[in-house]
């Protein structure tokens, strides 16, 4: 395959543009092992990345898609071989190296991931960067000391992809979960994922008092700013929050109340360069508990050529759980 399909991002006068384009084989970075990809998937990120409307990508031209699953074509690494099935999450790909949206990648054997057991290509895309997330959020939880008996747990941004695989982990383990979301139509969407009670967003996006009534035991939030300070703030004692996103915003106008008072705990959660084991573990956790009819509950399945639209479509908030992207 000299040439194959791809988005390209390139550099422009104004800032940057995004166009599907075939792709030379040859331009290609390096990498130990080659890989047919047959899907990937739309994240948030990949929406800032595509958009231009946050700094993403730090090369140019740039492959965006920081999630893909397919299949190994040749392999210098020793611990994959032509035909295995692999995934791969994060690393800096789409981002400062050529990503999945393409048919076809070269990158670190280091930085895959056997497809998990029980979970088929399209459905490890399913997951994604924002169901992997999502895992490693639960497991922090868990290491924390953190159990169901201890009281609910909330989850923000709960219609996203973050959020659902959220909701639909801790209700599985047991939670009972409490969602948070500024799109009160989802309600029944929520409640089929697990969510015991439906919030209204602007009750957690308002500026936050130092402390308010004790109301979760536990939160995953992937919104940051204002709505982290309030998830905090209405934390029980000895209880934690898993933060790993800044859809509000990147600030923290909170108080060292919380934690000097109450023994709150902020647990951060990064999935980008997150060791292989804790990858590994979290992957093993998704194969085993998500149920996949909830899993396909909050899964939309699009061809290639809708990706810079969906991409758009979901910094708009108008895209409800995960999107899966048919490439091959």
């Amino acid at each position: 395959m000299a040439t194959f399909k791809s988005i390209r991002i390139d550099k422009t006068e104004t800032g940057t543009a995004a166009s599907y384009v075939d792709f030379d084989d040859a331009d290609l970075m390096d990498g130990d092992v080659t890989v047919r990809v047959t899907h990937s998937t739309v994240n948030y990120k990949d929406g800032l990345a595509i958009t231009g409307k946050s700094p993403v990508v730090r090369r140019f031209p740039m492959i965006p898609g920081i999630d893909f699953s397919g299949v190994v074509e040749s392999s210098a690494h020793a611990g994959f071989k032509p035909g295995d099935a692999v995934v791969l999450t994060g690393w800096g790909v789409g981002e400062t190296h050529l990503g999945g949206y393409a048919q076809r990648a070269r990158v670190r054997g280091d930085w895959l991931a056997p497809l998990p057991a029980g979970l088929s290509a399209a459905q490890a895309m399913s997951i994604g960067t924002a169901g992997l997330t999502a895992a490693l959020c639960v497991l922090a939880l868990e290491r924390h000391g953190l159990k169901p008996a201890d009281g609910p747990a909330v989850v923000t941004g709960a219609a996203g992809g973050v959020g659902s695989v959220a909701v639909a982990l801790l209700a599985q383990a047991g939670w009972s979960v409490i969602a948070s979301t500024g799109r009160p139509e989802e309600a029944d969407y929520l409640r089929g994922l697990g969510a015991a009670e439906i919030i209204e967003r602007k009750e957690l996006s308002e500026k936050s008092r130092p402390l308010g009534k004790e109301r979760w035991a536990a939160g995953v939030d992937s919104v940051g700013s204002h709505t982290l300070a309030n998830l905090l703030a209405q934390t029980k004692y000895a209880g934690a929050v898993a933060a790993c996103g800044l859809a509000q915003g990147m600030d923290l106008p909170a108080t060292v109340a919380p934690f000097i008072l109450r023994g709150v705990s902020l647990l951060g959660v990064d999935s980008v360069m997150c060791p292989m084991a804790r990858r590994i573990e979290a992957w093993a956790r998704l194969a085993r508990d998500l149920d996949g009819a909830r899993l396909a509950a909050m899964t939309t399945t699009i061809p290639f050529d809708r990706v810079i639209d969906t991409a758009r479509d979901i910094l708009d908030g108008k895209v409800r759980g995960r999107v899966v992207v048919e490439v091959g």
